[in-house]
């Protein structure tokens, strides 16, 4: 995906509206409430998450909860199985990833805010426990070591973004925002978290809370998250689609290679859906850094 859509709007312009007294929205990031006063230079890790941390366009694996709820049917799960293919094999340039995101819009007008959340926390464990990447969860834990703060920055929808980053123990998130009113979504998009929106976030998060964009560090496998590893100091690409390779092996930058999904399921417990609210982020940042230690140390010898 490349550049938001809607209308006559500019959605790097936009400010996203968050959950009152509990959190705000910094360009579409949510920001937790309080947040405490920061000295000094700080040190952030950027991660895109689609084929950088797990393995599938995270939105698109929910098209089977979704469709055993009733939210789409037969053919739209066809056409998003297809997508997947697409955005897997093909490497998705900004036009297919537009076209995406088109086809998912679509889809979710009409449907009850309410209900994909239930469906996503339900369901997040069988959907995104056997795709994400060993490697990612190593990499992020040895920047949680550094003392780090973990940012994921995706194009995917907010709603599944957000519980992903807690269960990854990321400190921010951004996801895209769909226009909401009465409680079910338009079909338009408020805030499109992709190209040069990322960059976007990334700066205005560095102006919040004292990051040194310098010394930051920024993870991505798409040519079009090229504006947030310009806007870094230490960018990486992973998985890099044919474009963005080209620009890395151009500026001389790092290449990784994560191809071992793995299951959290046995280091993360399953939480009870009155759980997973009670314990919310905290649970998801400790139980995620301990199940990277493991491999920690071997993949850093590798590398």
């Amino acid at each position: 995906m490349s550049k938001a859509t809607t209308g006559n709007e500019n959605p790097s312009a936009m400010r996203v509206r968050g959950p009152p007294k509990r959190a705000r929205m910094l360009c579409g990031v949510t920001e937790p409430a309080n947040p405490s006063t920061h000295t000094g230079r700080r040190v952030a890790a950027f991660f895109d998450l689609d084929k950088t941390v797990i393995a599938k366009s995270s939105t698109l694996a929910f098209s089977r909860p979704f469709f055993q709820e009733g939210l789409i049917n037969r053919r739209a799960v066809l056409k998003s199985a297809y997508a997947q293919f697409v955005f897997m094999l093909a490497g998705a340039d900004a036009d297919q990833m537009d076209r995406m995101r088109a086809h998912i819009t679509s889809l979710c007008t009409g449907w009850d805010v309410e209900q994909v959340n239930a469906i996503v926390e339900e369901t997040l464990h069988d959907i995104v426990d056997p795709l994400v990447y060993k490697e990612a969860t190593q990499l992020i834990a040895e920047h949680q070591e550094q003392g780090h703060d973990i940012v994921v920055l995706s194009a995917s929808g907010e709603e599944v973004v957000a519980p992903i980053a807690k269960l990854l123990g990321a400190t921010h998130w951004s996801g895209t925002r769909m226009v909401v009113v009465d409680g079910r979504y338009t079909g338009e998009i408020e805030f499109y978290c992709s190209a040069e929106n990322k960059a976007t976030a990334a700066r205005e998060l560095s102006d919040e809370y004292g990051y040194d964009l310098a010394e930051c560090h920024a993870y991505s496998d798409s040519i079009t998250d090229l504006p947030l590893l310009e806007a870094v100091g230490h960018p990486t690409v992973v998985n890099p689609d044919r474009g963005l390779r080209k620009e890395a092996v151009q500026r001389g930058w790092p290449t990784l290679s994560f191809e071992h999904p793995v299951s959290l399921r046995a280091r993360i417990p399953t939480p009870s859906r009155a759980a997973v609210t009670a314990a919310g982020v905290g649970m998801g940042a400790v139980a995620a850094a301990g199940a990277a230690w493991w491999g920690l140390r071997a993949w850093r010898r590798r590398r």
